[in-house]
């Protein structure tokens, strides 16, 4: 893959200037950079969802492109076919049949001016054929799904009927399967339980393609990537590492290290010239000449002089409330749900729970066990079959939504804030803490990255002034030291919590108290143990 003086800018805002790369066609990178640095822009540029202001990608004609979302769209999400025929689809076998069977079809009447041409179609579809494997084909694909945990019940699942994580996982399952050129990673550990992060890993080893992954996910990226792909959001430049994430890390602080010893040493040179300069400005003779010497000097030494840029700044977030709620903020009774009405099978089954006032509440259990649907009933998104939830008095609610679900993207991010009152200069003020700045909180959040729109939530839940927090995987888009901060903010909030979440460094240090093992419906003290089962098993 070539990338020749590509530019990029959305607005005002400048995301690549010119850049020109070549990168390996089977490497295995991994894409690394602040939330906002371009990460995702760059992956829709390669698959040319979006088109540069300047400049170009250049690959093989033929060369098929897959990409793994973060967010699964809601267009798959509503599409009225099985778990078993949505990956299916990933390889064009039953098309590839058709279009074989016909061209035989076609051969059997033509007469001999013909045939020649339609021998060239049938050998261009075999071709094909054999790239997908046609002979071993369902074998292949039975081993992704054992490797992978997708159990035979979801197979035959509408997609309409399973959780977020569990569309991630057969998303995930089919782009596997379709066996493309180049392989689009974005993510890709958020739903994966430990055994099939293994698969995956083992996978992708072994694969013959290229492949990129932006992830946060360290472990993930050292074992998987071979390169690093550094875009840096303060030069909007590009730089390619040989090495996983650890090894680029080490080089990275080695170069700037260096730059800095460099930039040093060239402050002192210039302080010393210009201290010369100006001591002998109005002098004759010798000291006139080298007081011009240094001048020359000074002048070389300014041209190739080290501009440092200035390091990214940190995310600040302060969780606050307005008053304090009653000693019971939820209390939930006898609760049952399901989505289908016509199953016999509750997705919540007669709940009895009571949250109280300051406590951290986790709630786990595998994907499709219920959480997010827990998290909804309560916040009134979605009804229940039977069974009270009663809202506390003085209980004010924050919610966080896994995928951004309560954000608007046809709107400004400043426009996502109309529903709440605060005056615009509070506002600005708050979002600047957020790393949006100037006329950033002019942009539409449709075009933001999962990681920025994370912020933007973010910013929306700490002007509330909740006293309830409900967390649906808060940690998902947000890269480490981004992780760490709002892990520390949570830890000392003074209100009531309740969390979902897979990331055991995350909920480890927020205090948690109590926690609610779905399906099952089983409350117990909690035990670091009993997530990590839920990573092992989910």
């Amino acid at each position: 893959m070539i990338i020749k003086n590509l530019s990029l800018s959305f607005g005002t805002q400048i995301i690549f200037e010119d850049i020109n790369m070549h990168i390996p066609t089977t490497g295995k990178i991994g894409v690394v950079g602040v939330n906002g640095a371009g990460k995702t822009t760059l992956f829709k540029l390669i698959k040319k969802e979006i088109l540069p202001d300047k400049g170009e990608i250049i690959y093989g004609n033929n060369d098929r492109i897959e990409l793994l979302p973060q967010v699964i769209s809601d267009e798959i999400s509503s599409l009225d076919i099985t778990v078993l025929a949505f990956i299916l689809s990933g390889r064009p076998i039953n098309e590839l049949e058709l279009k074989m069977q016909n061209l035989y079809d076609e051969l059997a009447i033509s007469n001999g001016s013909e045939q020649k041409g339609i021998l060239n179609k049938i050998n261009k579809v075999q071709q094909k054929l054999d790239y997908f494997d046609y002979y071993e084909a369902d074998s292949i694909l039975l081993k992704i799904i054992e490797g992978m945990n997708i159990s035979y019940e979801l197979l035959d699942k509408k997609l309409s009927e399973i959780s977020g994580g569990q569309k991630s996982k057969i998303a995930f399952a089919k782009l596997l399967y379709s066996k493309p050129e180049i392989l689009l990673l974005d993510e890709p550990t958020n739903h994966l339980d430990k055994d099939t992060k293994e698969y995956v890993i083992n996978y992708l080893k072994s694969y013959k393609g290229s492949i990129f992954v932006i992830s946060h996910d360290i472990d993930f990226l050292n074992q998987v990537t071979d390169k690093t792909l550094y875009i840096d959001k303060r030069t909007h430049k590009m730089s390619l590492y040989n090495g996983n994430y650890d090894i680029f890390k080490k080089l990275k602080e080695i170069q700037e290290e260096t730059l800095i010893r460099q930039a040093e040493i060239q402050q002192r040179e210039e302080k010393k010239l210009r201290s010369i300069i100006d001591k002998y400005a109005t002098a004759s003779g010798k000291r006139k000449k080298m007081a011009q010497d240094r001048e020359k000097k000074l002048e070389k030494l300014l041209d190739k002089k080290i501009e440092l840029v200035p390091n990214q700044k940190q995310m600040n977030l302060e969780m606050t409330f307005k008053r304090d709620s009653s000693n019971i903020p939820i209390k939930i009774k006898n609760l049952s749900f399901k989505y289908d009405k016509n199953s016999s099978k509750n997705v919540i089954d007669n709940l009895t729970l009571d949250i109280y006032k300051g406590e951290k509440f986790l709630i786990v259990g595998q994907n499709g066990a219920g959480k997010s649907t827990l998290i909804k009933l309560i916040v009134g998104k979605l009804v229940p079959d039977s069974g009270v939830i009663e809202i506390g008095s003085k209980t004010d609610i924050g919610y966080y939504a896994q995928e951004h679900e309560l954000l608007d993207n046809s709107k400004t991010i400043l426009e996502n804030f109309s529903d709440i009152d605060i005056d615009t200069k509070k506002l600005r003020s708050v979002l600047g803490r957020f790393l949006f700045y100037d006329d950033d909180v002019f942009k539409s959040v449709g075009i933001l990255s999962p990681g920025e729109r994370s912020r933007v939530a973010l910013a929306k839940l700490s002007v509330k002034g909740s006293n309830l927090l409900l967390l649906d995987e808060p940690t998902n888009h947000l890269d480490p030291e981004t992780q760490k901060i709002i892990a520390s903010t949570f830890k000392t909030f003074k209100g009531t919590m309740l969390v979902v979440s897979h990331n055991p460094e995350f909920v480890n240090n927020l205090g948690i108290e109590r926690v609610l093992v779905l399906p099952q419906g089983k409350i117990s003290y909690y035990d670091k143990n009993i997530l990590d089962y839920f990573q092992e098993s989910k």
